[in-house]
């Protein structure tokens, strides 16, 4: 028998190797996972060792680069992956079901086969990249287990589970259970938070070994150096690319992968065989065009070939293969529409001018199969439980925030917040340390001449303008280049023409008190602007003087008319919600023949690429203006979008975003409107534009809000009743429940349509009875009869019409309607029986069964919640005031739960709430919380806190905070204090000032 080395340089051990027989399962989602895994078998096989290899992928994968009979490859699909509508889509819910086909209805069979199968080829160890059910049938055959992968499929499926729905998170919990059977992680740099796993170790990138040289590869194919190469590699899922002759620069050739036998390609584009050895022709090529998985990132990184990329929609992987592949360098994104209409040159010349340099360890399959020769032999790998928050230098996370599915504790990872914070996006980095220092003030100021308008005394208003010099200074400067800048960064940088005048923006996101869904049925509400906000900076230029990025260029050039008007956005913290930081269109595409393309024509749009449909809540400001008020733009239009206002937390970020934008590029335009309008147009970007079914409490909120007022508005469809002062004794806050909320998801729209349907359900019936009261009143000319005296043919006649469901009492609901609700009725059903729901911005699905009774009842019981609760707000500073207001907001959340909006975050968080008061109560009389409430849109996001205004309720939030983490591993963000809304802050009107 042989020897091998372990240890270190310091203290190397010689022990005798034993023959190790290793079954080694591939997860069923792309080739990434199997090129990887045959780098790791090869040195495995090398060493003396039989590897049984189970994978779904073809042989010739492991068996081109593997020649040994000490490799056996098993043929079996034991998980899905996830399923791709197309090369650059995946389908969340077809991925959910189609695991649940492939691995959970089977999954009795699946285990007592490979418990049965690991006992016969009496195997050593088991890995597993990363396939969830090998590490439970290693444990139930008594084998060890690791795992080697960069990224788990808990994670991946957590986001497409608050996406299409709780009833398939079971799938998620059953995969983290599966993964925590495992003794430890082989961790791959570019990993996303894997919370399954307790024990993790960091090795190098794992890339295959190349068989030929730059130069060979070259002479085989015919190509000198002279000749630009260029690799098309999307997988091996097929798109149907239609490639012309003309995408491809003079003197460049593409080599293109996985095209189908059927598919003619032009001269300059050569098809390569199914079995070609792509990493010899990734090192043989000038630049790479595809999109990032973990085989093309990693041999891209080591060979140091720039990647053209084009994202994936709904990959959670993804982006932070992409940070750090930018962070070394080596990364240019192309938008998707450029891919497809061929306007790759901008993007292929800017490849060419980076310089890759990763200096990193590439010999991780070397360092894997040691790893997992040791483990197999029987020894332990023990290592820091806190690896992983001291190992993150290998890989650049800035990051994709980890969706808690309910039920399950997965935390988000403290590197999240840390990233959250060094890029200026929550507000304690805007907040903290400036109200006092007056040198910073001084400076910004400085740094600017305020044409118009006034900072308002707020410091998060300061550090915009800080970190808008910041960009002018850093654009030609050393201090923020190099690889560490961020690519949004870079290109605010180019953004402006700094000789020019700016116009700045300031719109607070909103914590909803009271009211909440029941805006859009035309409740009254109580809405308060939150600290947090979001500006927004914009600059007009005559097309002939705007900085346009390269590609935005080319497209300008290839028109050959005189330059057209360019809108160009970046948006700053895109990364952490795995959005595209810019986003450029000629403004002609919003006109057809002279007059604005219609609202439906822009959600198509915006919508075709995921990455950057966030760019509907800002340029459809423009469109929206164009299209309600006449304007005409000729000019070209940049915008710089830099909000505090955290996402998918319930608090109105996108309304914030809308409103500032619309300010901003108002005023840009000579244009005042008043903040209620604003409001109102910015309600139709959303409703109509972005195709989220919201009401217009939030935008209202957002422009007409003052700062320590609440905002009283009746929501038909937009008065102003009055701004409520806060008493100085109570205070509300808003605590996140780390699970995220969109007003655009499936939950929310159903209640809407459910709301809706009920209102046209009580109209018939209204007309029903009015036409037996009516026929009765006829016949009894001279007697009223007794029977319908009670109704009253008026207020039938005002039930008949109703136009908003908060207009019927809640006495009038429970006597004559509430009976004659159905609990729910399928969506043909009602079509057939009442046609449309009259609902402008939902749209009723045939096919789903919507409740009817519960979101009926909801907004008219609202109301009268509402009403009560800001007639409490001027009655006498008592406890009972506060437990009477406390328990409004029980109430609230208690019919949000009975629509179907709950969650299991926020239902925990009002638990403990409850259990705070109760225990306070009983200890010495005196509560410091007394309600809470989940807000907005439900189904995740925040909940509202009542409590008195006093330093033991400030510790008791703090409680609140520690006993949520307890409980789900998630710190929860606390939203505190209240900013001033849009109108009141109006607009600034800023220019550089010039150095003498």
């Amino acid at each position: 028998m042989g020897k091998v080395c372990i240890g270190d340089a310091d203290e190397v051990v010689l022990v005798k190797r034993k023959h190790a027989i290793l079954a080694y399962y591939v997860t069923g989602h792309g080739f990434g996972h199997a090129t990887r895994v045959v780098e790791v078998v090869r040195h495995l096989v090398e060493a003396g060792h039989e590897v049984h290899v189970v994978t779904a992928a073809p042989e010739f994968v492991f068996t081109t680069d593997i020649q040994s009979p000490n490799l056996y490859i098993r043929k079996v699909l034991l998980d899905s992956g996830a399923v791709q509508t197309d090369a650059l889509t995946v389908d969340r819910l077809a991925s959910l079901e189609k695991y649940l086909e492939t691995a959970v209805v089977p999954r009795a069979s699946i285990l007592a086969t490979e418990v049965e199968w690991l006992k016969s080829i009496k195997a050593d160890l088991v890995i597993s990249d990363v396939v969830p059910v090998a590490c439970r049938a290693a444990a139930d055959a008594g084998i060890r287990s690791v795992c080697v992968t960069n990224f788990s499929w808990d994670f991946i499926y957590a986001e497409y589970v608050m996406a299409t729905g709780n009833h398939l998170r079971s799938i998620v919990l059953q995969i983290a259970e599966d993964y925590s059977h495992c003794e430890f992680l082989l961790r791959l740099p570019g990993y996303c938070p894997m919370p399954a796993f307790r024990d993790v170790i960091d090795i190098p990138l794992v890339v295959r070994r190349l068989h030929k040289s730059r130069l060979e590869v070259r002479k085989e194919l015919g190509i000198g150096e002279d000749v630009k190469l260029l690799i098309f590699n999307f997988g091996g899922q097929p798109a149907g690319w239609t490639l012309k002759q003309e995408w491809l620069p003079a003197h460049w050739l593409c080599l293109v992968c996985g095209a189908s036998d059927k598919q003619v390609l032009p001269p300059n584009f050569i098809k390569l065989a199914k079995d070609a050895y792509t990493p010899d022709l990734i090192a043989a090529s000038d630049c790479m065009l595809g999109k990032i998985g973990y085989g093309t990132f990693s041999e891209a990184l080591a060979y140091k070939l720039p990647f053209v990329f084009v994202r994936r929609d709904y990959f959670n992987e993804e982006p932070f293969l992409r940070n750090m592949l930018e962070y070394y360098q080596g990364g240019v994104e192309m938008i998707r529409r450029d891919l497809l209409i061929g306007h790759w040159k901008p993007y292929l010349e800017r490849a060419l001018t980076l310089s890759p340099c990763y200096d990193g360890g590439v010999n991780g399959g070397e360092v894997v199969a040691r790893i997992l020769q040791d483990t197999a032999i029987g020894k332990c790998h023990l290592t820091d439980k806190l690896s992983g928050a001291r190992r993150l230098r290998d890989a650049i996370i800035l990051g994709y925030q980890l969706q808690r599915s309910p039920g399950r504790d997965i935390s988000i990872p403290d590197w999240y917040t840390q990233a959250e914070n060094e890029l200026g996006l929550r507000s304690e980095s805007c907040h903290s340390g400036v109200n006092g220092d007056t040198s910073f003030v001084g400076s910004c100021i400085a740094d600017f001449e305020i044409l118009h308008g006034e900072l308002h005394g707020l410091s998060d208003t300061l550090a915009f303008l800080k970190s808008l010099s910041a960009l002018d200074c850093g654009s030609g400067s050393g201090k923020n280049t190099g690889k560490r800048q961020l690519r949004e960064q870079s290109a605010a940088a180019a953004l402006f023409n700094w000789e020019e005048d700016i116009f700045v923006a300031r719109a607070p996101g909103r914590l909803d008190v009271m009211g909440g869904i029941a805006d859009y049925s035309g409740s009254l509400v109580l809405q308060m602007p939150i600290r947090e906000a979001c500006h927004v900076a914009v600059q007009r230029n005559h097309p002939t003087k705007q900085k346009l990025w390269k590609h935005a260029q080319a497209r300008q050039q290839a028109i050959g008319k005189c330059p057209n008007p360019v809108l160009q956005i970046v948006s700053f913290g895109s990364e952490l919600s795995n959005r595209a930081p810019t986003f450029d269109m000629d403004l002609s595409d919003f006109l057809d023949a002279d007059q604005p393309i219609s609202y439906e024509k822009a959600y198509r749009y915006f919508a075709q690429d995921q990455s950057q449909k966030w760019a509907a809540y800002v340029a459809g400001t423009i469109l929206v203006l164009m299209t309600e008020l006449g304007v005409h733009v000729t000019d070209s239009i940049c915008i710089l979008v830099s909000s505090a206002v955290p996402e998918g937390k319930g608090v109105s970020s996108s309304a914030a975003v809308e409103v500032a934008t619309m300010q901003a590029v108002a005023a840009s335009l000579g244009l005042e409107i008043a903040p209620r309008d604003l409001a109102l147009l910015c309600q139709k970007v959303e409703n109509h534009i972005v195709g989220a079914p919201c009401g217009v409490m939030d935008q209202m909120t957002s422009a007409c809000g003052e700062a320590n007022k609440l905002l009283a508005m009746v929501c038909q469809p937009a008065e102003v009743k009055e701004l409520v002062t806060i008493p100085n004794h109570m205070r509300f806050w808003g605590v996140d429940s780390g699970i995220r909320h969109s007003v655009g998801g499936g939950d929310y729209g159903s209640v809407r349509v459910g709301a809706f349907m009920g209102r046209k359900m009580i109209k018939a019936e209204a007309t029903a009875l009015l036409k037996v009261a009516c026929a009765d009143a006829t016949q009894q000319v001279d007697e009223i009869n007794p029977e319908y005296e009670e109704f009253g043919v008026e207020l039938l006649k005002r039930e008949a019409s109703l136009e908003y469901l908060c207009n019927l009492s809640t006495h009038r609901y429970q006597a004559a309607y509430m009976k004659k609700l159905p609990d729910g009725i399928p969506g043909e059903q009602f079509l057939k029986e009442y046609g449309d729901h009259n609902d402008k911005v939902t749209i009723i699905d045939p096919k789903h069964n919507y409740g009817v009774k519960a979101a009926t009842k909801h907004p008219i019981y609202e109301n009268f919640r509402v009403e009560t609760f800001k007639a409490l707000l001027t009655a006498a500073t008592t406890d009972e005031q506060l437990s009477t207001l406390g328990e409004l907001m029980y109430q609230c959340h208690y019919s949000y739960s009975d629509c179907g909006l709950g969650s299991d975050g926020t239902d925990r968080l009002v638990k403990i709430v409850q259990e705070m008061q109760l225990r306070k109560s009983s200890h010495d009389g005196r509560s410091s919380l007394f309600g809470a409430k989940i807000t907005g849109g439900g189904s995740g996001g925040t909940v509202s806190v009542i409590g008195r205004n006093s330093l033991r309720s400030s510790e008791e939030i703090f409680e609140l905070q520690q006993r949520y983490k307890a409980a789900t591993g998630y710190l929860p963000l606390i939203f505190e204090g209240s900013s001033p809304g849009a109108g009141k802050f109006g607009y600034l009107k800023i220019r550089r000032r010039q150095l003498p």
